[in-house]
């Protein structure tokens, strides 16, 4: 069974809604903590709150629209899912297609020919210096990236950075929860009109979907990249590792994810200043930390973005070490642009086939069959799930099942601080 006939197995709730609104998105754990929603509310109703580690929206009753007939934060929502293939068909016509990648023209390695950032920056820092390249080249009037909180190192926060060192002070993987609800008023409010927002694949959807509807702000928008994403974390994530190191939140004064080579997690604090390689301290915690709604996500790369950028682990990356990111270009546009970049001696770019995503491939193809296996499995038992349209095969069989409920469990776990002993007992 694939997902097109999965969603004729539509769960009674949502055809008999009566309110719909984000509600029944936070009330079903469908939320991807993506903000979209907060900036799309015209009546202001919608505030980003941190619960259980992660974003979640509030709804403020007295100020929601809902009963005069807008459903504008539901009709945006990608917790309730999204028509991955028809947008990027619409999107990027005339494009090759691979069955798990999705649309693109060229995949490629890549990396800043600035030795400094491509060392200090996550993947060779190729999305900092093309940023830096449009910016100073006065391509873009702005770009959207995510920084670390200076008041409080442990969060991040979203900024339009319009120079050079706004996208340097962005550099780094952030493996946290990241929340774009200022970013709506922000573009919309500036003097710009060709603004570049850098998400994860859950971001990207609810950008898609509110710009289909709001023209303001599409036309505001002149390019969408996204980040591969395996799926998010949570902020209980960082907080464990730091205790496992002898580290505090409330004594953390600097951190980073990725630093160095090898890369790694390098954390400095009041009585603690560690560094933890990236497999050592990821790979052992991977899902543990997830948000629910991440087991239900069927998009690797980023299937609705112009560019997407990541990790990629074939054989002549991993003999070069750290420092070169794969590349997956699906508009035509920004294919001049980013040759125009490496013309210019700012990056340079290695043409793949797009097979040589073979890591990354694995991990796509994990989402498309055991995901969407989660979906259907939720399906079956008429219980709230996203909706997608996707060729992609799922099946319910009692793998599914275990595999599904040792995930939860170890979600649960990792969501209950008083449990946290039990991690370094479980696989």
């Amino acid at each position: 069974m694939n997902l097109n006939e999965i969603n004729k197995l539509k769960y009674d709730e949502i055809e008999r809604m009566e309110i719909p609104n984000i509600t029944y998105t936070i009330s079903h754990s469908l939320c991807t903590g993506c903000g979209i929603c907060e900036g799309a509310c015209p009546s202001h109703a919608i505030h980003m709150t941190v619960k259980k580690g992660y974003f979640v929206p509030q709804v403020d009753t007295s100020l929601c629209k809902n009963d005069k007939g807008c459903h504008r934060c539901h009709d945006i929502c990608p917790g309730l899912g999204i028509k991955l293939m028809e947008q990027a068909n619409q999107l990027y016509c005339d494009t090759l297609y691979d069955n798990l990648i999705g649309n693109y023209l060229k995949c490629y390695t890549g990396f800043s020919t600035d030795t400094v950032l491509r060392e200090q920056a996550a993947s060779g820092g190729i999305v900092s210096q093309f940023l830096i390249w449009l910016l100073e080249n006065h391509k873009i009037d702005g770009a959207v990236v995510t920084k670390f909180d200076k008041d409080a190192p442990l969060k991040v926060q979203t900024i339009v950075a319009k120079t050079k060192d706004e996208v340097l002070a962005a550099k780094g993987s952030k493996y946290a929860p990241v929340s774009l609800h200022n970013v709506v008023s922000a573009i919309k409010k500036s003097n710009g009109c060709r603004y570049v927002v850098v998400g994860l694949p859950c971001h990207i959807h609810g950008l898609r979907k509110l710009m289909a509807v709001d023209k303001r702000l599409k036309e505001k928008i002149a390019g969408v990249f996204s980040l591969f994403c395996s799926g998010s974390q949570t902020f209980n994530y960082t907080e464990y590792i730091l205790k496992q190191c002898g580290g505090k939140v409330d004594n953390l004064k600097y951190l980073a994810y990725r630093e160095g080579c090898p890369t790694g997690m390098v954390a400095k604090g009041k009585g603690f200043d560690f560094f933890k390689e990236y497999v050592r301290y990821n790979v052992p915690l991977k899902g543990t930390f997830y948000p629910r709604r991440c087991l239900l996500c069927v998009d690797m790369f980023g299937e609705l973005a112009d560019i997407n950028f990541g990790d990629i682990h074939i054989e002549d990356v991993k003999e070069a070490g750290t420092g070169i990111s794969g590349i997956i270009v699906r508009d035509k546009n920004w294919l001049s642009l980013l040759h125009e970049a490496e013309k210019s001696g700012a990056l340079q770019l290695n043409e793949i086939a797009a097979e040589q995503m073979l890591y990354k491939r694995y991990m796509a193809k994990a989402k498309k069959t055991r995901n969407a296996s989660f979906v259907l499995l939720l399906k079956r038992f008429r219980l709230a799930a996203p909706l997608y349209d996707s060729q992609y095969e799922a099946s319910v069989n009692a793998k599914t099942v275990l595999r599904y409920m040792a995930m939860r469990t170890k979600q649960f776990i990792g969501n209950h601080k008083a449990l946290w002993f039990l991690l370094p007992k479980i696989k």
